[in-house]
């Protein structure tokens, strides 16, 4: 059977609701001349810069460009889903150093395993991907270790092979996350919406969140990206997207819920921390109707480390009444299409991978203040 991947989402049941939170902020900035682009608020102002990845297309073609994490050597490593080039290595001049392919059709997550000096990599394969007439498929999704060079490790794949989910329920993961000890934590955001922990040799330990539990604020609804919050190093967290809930949910590290995060008209991707702030790609928002936007609709949100919106990159800026945020959308003329993730380097400079974006390639935004 075929299907469109948004119809899938929304036949699935998966609908927002807006929330809320508590601070008010200033407007957006907008050109400063006609060559350089400023966008953002508060603090948190960038350059934008489109060109910033050297790559020839014919030679090395690109499809979505979804994650991007930076190694201990400072090397920026993208995923995307042409399966000539699963795996783009690039400098932060944006020089392409590598590239190498599992040829997955899905590849979709990625995530740095970092055991000693060593650098490892954790990919997503979601199980989704497009065939020649460009028609959206589905398929049982896996996870892969591998080195840097690809060489593969180990597998993770369905939790079905072990006893652990039912017959009828799909397994399409999107997402993973490495805890300090190890422990492997995988969002199962297009199928199940589980969070499945394995130790760091892929066994299985326990599973939380899914749709069906007593207390509704516990479900996860397409938990697209899952990471750990270190910046309380003696509380450190799982924080989940409940992306058609338009908010992040905050877990201990053995699946016991917290609290979340409302952001209200924003369909986030997978939180990334660096130093006290979260940042994330914001997929598509509502529009001032608030209605879903499903167009070139994404930006970037950044949280402060009280987990209150500071500045929207390519988005309105953030308001608050009466402690709550309000809905949040992009610009008129969207800088971004997709806002699928987000990587901060050393210097405060976000790389920002997008979905469904005419094969562009990452768009650095280098920070102005």
């Amino acid at each position: 059977m075929n299907y469109n991947r948004r119809n899938f989402l929304k036949n699935t049941g998966l609908t927002a609701a807006v929330g809320a939170l508590g601070m008010s902020q200033q407007p957006t900035l907008a050109h400063t001349s006609t060559k350089e682009l400023v966008i953002g608020h508060n603090d948190f102002r960038y350059k934008v810069d489109k060109n910033w990845a050297k790559l020839t297309v014919n030679r090395t073609p690109l499809f979505n460009c979804h994650e991007m994490v930076q190694d201990q050597q400072g090397r920026l490593i993208m995923v995307g889903d042409h399966v000539a080039n699963n795996i783009l290595i690039f400098d932060k001049s944006g020089k392409l150093l590598y590239n190498w392919t599992l040829a997955f059709q899905g590849a979709h997550g990625l995530s740095l395993a970092k055991e000693g000096s060593e650098d490892f990599l954790l990919i997503t394969d979601c199980g989704w991907y497009q065939d020649r007439s460009g028609q959206w498929k589905s398929q049982a999704g896996q996870v892969i270790k591998t080195d840097t060079n690809g060489k593969v490790i180990f597998t993770i794949g369905h939790p079905r092979t072990i006893g652990v989910y039912k017959d009828n329920e799909p397994f399409m993961p999107t997402e993973t996350a490495v805890a300090p000890n190890g422990d492997i934590y995988v969002a199962d955001g297009y199928g199940s919406d589980y969070i499945i922990q394995y130790n760091s040799k892929g066994q299985y330990i326990r599973h939380f969140g899914g749709k069906h539990n007593a207390n509704p604020e516990h479900n996860l609804v397409n938990t697209h990206g899952v990471s750990i919050d270190l910046r309380d190093p003696k509380n450190p967290k799982v924080v989940c997207s409940s992306r058609e809930e338009n908010c992040f949910k905050f877990f201990t590290l053995d699946g016991k819920y917290l609290y979340k995060v409302e952001l209200p008209g924003m369909y986030v991707c997978r939180a990334v921390f660096h130093r006290e702030n979260l940042y994330a790609g914001v997929c598509w928002s509502k529009d001032k109707e608030g209605k879903q936007n499903w167009g070139d609709s994404g930006f970037v949100t950044i949280l402060d480390k009280n987990n209150q919106v500071v500045s929207n990159p390519g988005g309105n800026a953030p308001v608050y009444q009466n402690g709550k945020l309000q809905t949040v959308f992009s610009t008129e003329n969207p800088i971004f299409s997709h806002g699928h993730d987000v990587c901060i380097d050393e210097d405060d400079s976000i790389y920002v991978c997008q979905w469904n974006a005419n094969h562009t390639a990452p768009i650095k935004l280098t920070r102005t203040v």
